[in-house]
């Protein structure tokens, strides 16, 4: 059915993560405006189809020379490439009238300018990412940064005053984003982005496969390892500058985060390239950080709201996976 291999063009089953990150920048300096907050759920969720479409339009040949790939639409031809860039414009072009419709009757102050100008600038970096980032090392932090900038536009969308827990969301999501596209993304695409002559991060340090034996050299490692310990100080960074808190949140952030760096050592230390069990390893470590922000906020938030945000990513996901015929937790990218 062509409305089956749009809702996998768009990423549908994932979009219940991909669009929050503006929601958390709201919800970071006080905005708890339930229409507001829907608002800013479709920008972010058209920022995440306008990324995501993009980069499918512009790795269409890449992803060709993956056998478990090649049933991603424009790969085998259900969605034409000029439909996909009709999209990427659509797309933009939703979000600005989201954008202007979320301020509607309200005063355009410096901060709403400096938060269009986020939303711009995420645009930009994304783009440039997508198109050329297959020639340019460490244009990760392209992607990392687009990303940040989408979180920062929820929250200067309603506040000036932003204080350390913004900040800290800030750059975790700088830092997680970074870690899923040059490690994640490294390791799993290892086996043929060199058929392709990408320059990467993972490369550049050595990673690679023969004969599904896969060398993660140590500086690798390191990288991987370093930007998850340095999330963990971001994370601990808010409770330590007195914002409002539970004592049980810290233990159970320490559990979490407990299992995701487990997940970091399954995924650094192997010997074998075997991708469904990297996508699985992957998937689990995406859920958990999910989670990461919304027990962070309970303080402010309570717990029924910040439950809703901790579940709602993995509940969208078992929902509409199923109805794509997609496996869980084996997802196509």
């Amino acid at each position: 059915m062509k409305i089956v291999e749009y809702a996998k063009l768009l990423r549908l089953p994932g979009l219940g993560g991909l669009a929050i990150p503006p929601i958390f920048g709201a919800l970071s300096v006080g905005m708890y405006d339930l229409d507001s907050l829907i608002i800013l759920f479709i920008i972010g969720g058209l920022s995440a189809i306008f990324g995501f479409v993009l980069n499918d339009y512009a790795d269409v040949e890449l992803d060709s020379l993956i056998q478990e790939l090649k049933d991603k639409p424009l790969v085998k031809g259900a969605i034409a490439r000029k439909t996909a860039v009709a999209v990427c414009i659509f797309s933009t072009i939703l979000a600005f009238f989201f954008t202007f419709l979320l301020w509607k009757g309200e005063t355009f102050t410096d901060h709403r300018f400096a938060a269009l100008g986020c939303l711009a600038l995420a645009g930009i970096f994304g783009s440039i990412y997508n198109l050329y980032g297959k020639k340019i090392i460490a244009s990760d932090f392209l992607v990392a940064t687009s990303m940040s900038l989408v979180f920062l536009f929820g929250a200067l969308s309603f506040s000036d005053n932003l204080g350390i827990l913004p900040w800290a969301i800030f750059f975790l999501t700088f830092n997680q984003t970074l870690h899923m596209n040059a490690v994640e993304g490294g390791l799993k695409d290892a086996d043929h982005d060199y058929l392709m002559g990408v320059k990467n991060i993972a490369l550049r340090l050595g990673v690679k496969v023969e004969d599904k034996t896969i060398f993660i050299p140590f500086l690798f490692k390191a990288l991987g390892m370093g930007i998850r310990l340095f999330s963990v100080i971001l994370i601990f960074l808010p409770f330590l500058m007195g914002i409002e808190h539970y004592i049980w949140q810290i233990p159970v952030l320490v559990t979490l985060l407990l299992i995701i760096l487990f997940f970091e050592t399954r995924l650094l230390y192997r010997s074998v390239f075997h991708r469904p069990d990297i996508l699985r390893l992957i998937a689990g470590s995406n859920f958990l950080r999910y989670m990461v922000v919304p027990i962070m906020l309970i303080g402010p938030l309570g717990i029924f709201r910040s439950s809703i945000l901790i579940f709602l990513p993995i509940i969208w996901y078992i929902v509409f996976t199923p109805l794509l015929g997609i496996r869980l937790f084996q997802p196509e990218m």
